[in-house]
C-alpha cells in the first residue's frame, strides 16, 4: 500500500497462525515527480491522467512485491495472496454517491507477480451503508485484543484513527489530521518531506487563537462512525482558517499549532470513548515523531503511550500487515468489516479477487 503521505510503497511479507508474524518489511520510495503527479489529482482531473497513474502504479507495486520476495528468497507459489490497498485518490464517505477510489491496477500486479491479488477493499462496506474506513480496526482486534484490558490502538498516518478494544467491544474512527497538515506545511515552508523529530516545530509557539478556531471545525464534533482524508484536511482547509484569523503568524508557530491540533483531537477522542484506557498503542509514521509522541503523552497523562513494538510489530508495518490480513480473510471467505466501526448494515466480504 501507499498511505496519505505518498512517500513510499509499503510491502510486508506476513505469515499467519494465531497472530500475524512479520517475515520481512520494506518501504520502496516513490520519487518526487510521481508523488507530485499523484497529489495533483482532484475532482476535475483528466480521466486519462488518472488511468495512466493507475497503470504506472500497478507496475511499481508489482515490482515492489517481486523485489521483496527476491530478498526473502520466497517464490510466488509460496504466497497465498497479495492484499493490494493501492493509493487512495478519493474518499467520499458522506456524499450522496459515496465511494472510495484507490489506484494501482491489481490486474497488472497479478500478471507480473503470478500471485492472486485482492484489491478494492473499501467499497463493499460502503455499498452496505458504511464509511469504508477505518478498516484496520478489525485487524487490531485480531492482533492486539487482551482480556481484562482496555487498549486504544492509535494509527498516526496522514490521517489519525483510533480503535478502542474494551470488553470485547470495538469502537473505531478517524479522529482528524495526523501527519498530513504537518507534512504539507513543512514541505511548503522548509522544502522537506517531513519535520524529523519535530525539530522545526520546536522552534515555534502554539498560537492559541488559531488553535481554538481550528478546533471549532465541525468534523471534530461529528459522532462516530466517521472517516476523512486529504480531500478534507489539506492546505486549502488550513489556509481557510488562516484567512479567518487575518493575522500575521510565523510559519513555525503555525507548525507548532498544527502539532497541538493533531494531539489534542487524538487525545480528546480517546478520552471520549473510554475513561479507563490502560494503554495507547501507537503505530504509523507519527509514532516515530518524538515531539508528537511526547506531546500526546502529556495530553494523556494518566495513560501509558507506547508503540506497537511491544507487541512485536514495528509501527511502520501495521497498515501493510493489515491489508495482508484482509486479503487472507477474503480468500478464506470470511467477512472483515466491523459495522460498529464503519456503520455498515452488516458484515461482508471485502475486496475483489484477481487471479491469472
Amino acid at each position: 500500500m501507499s498511505g496519505t503521505s505518498m512517500d513510499a510503497i509499503d510491502v510486508a511479507l506476513v505469515e499467519f497462525d494465531s497472530k500475524a508474524r512479520l517475515k520481512l518489511y520494506r518501504e520502496y520510495p516513490i520519487d518526487n515527480s510521481l508523488r507530485h503527479r499523484i497529489r495533483s489529482i482532484n475532482a476535475t482531473s483528466d480521466l486519462g491522467h488518472v488511468a495512466d497513474l493507475d497503470h504506472e502504479l500497478g507496475h511499481l507495486f508489482a515490482n515492489a512485491v517481486n523485489r521483496l520476495l527476491a530478498e526473502a528468497a520466497v517464490v510466488a507459489g509460496q504466497v497465498a495472496a497479495i492484499g493490494n490497498h493501492g493509493q487512495t485518490i478519493l474518499h467520499h464517505p458522506d456524499t450522496t454517491h459515496r465511494t472510495s477510489i484507490q489506484i494501482a491496477d491489481p490486474n497488472i500486479i497479478c500478471a507480473e507477480t503470478g500471485i492472486t491479488t485482492v484489491a478494492d477493499f473499501r467499497r463493499m462496506d460502503m455499498a452496505q451503508g458504511g464509511q469504508g474506513a477505518p478498516l484496520a480496526s478489525a485487524f487490531h482486534q485480531y492482533q492486539f485484543q487482551q482480556e481484562n484490558k482496555s487498549i486504544a490502538i492509535l494509527n498516526i498516518g496522514g490521517i489519525a484513527n483510533i480503535t478502542l478494544l474494551e470488553n470485547n467491544n470495538v469502537i473505531g474512527f478517524d479522529t482528524g489530521p495526523g501527519n498530513a497538515l504537518l507534512d504539507d506545511w513543512v514541505r511548503q515552508n522548509q522544502n522537506k518531506e517531513y519535520d524529523k523529530d519535530g525539530a522545526w516545530t520546536k522552534q515555534g509557539k502554539v498560537h492559541k487563537d488559531l488553535l481554538a478556531l481550528m478546533l471549532t471545525d465541525n468534523y471534530f464534533a461529528i459522532p462516530a462512525p466517521k472517516s476523512t482524508g486529504r480531500e478534507y484536511f489539506n492546505m486549502a482547509w488550513l489556509h481557510a482558517y488562516l484567512h479567518k484569523m487575518n493575522a500575521n503568524i510565523a510559519p513555525e508557530d503555525i507548525q507548532a499549532t498544527l502539532l497541538q491540533l493533531s494531539t489534542i483531537t487524538i487525545s480528546t477522542a480517546i478520552k471520549a470513548v473510554s475513561k479507563n484506557v490502560d494503554e495507547v498503542v501507537a503505530c504509523g509514521g507519527g509514532a516515530y515523531n518524538k515531539l508528537l509522541m511526547k506531546t500526546l503523552q502529556q495530553h494523556l497523562a494518566a495513560t501509558t503511550v507506547i508503540s506497537t513494538e511491544k507487541y512485536g510489530l514495528t509501527p511502520a508495518c501495521i497498515e501493510a500487515v493489515t491489508f495482508a490480513w484482509l486479503a487472507k480473510q477474503r480468500i478464506e471467505h470470511k467477512p472483515s468489516n466491523l459495522p460498529s466501526v464503519t456503520g455498515a448494515k452488516k458484515t461482508v466480504l471485502l475486496g475483489g479477487v484477481y487471479s491469472g
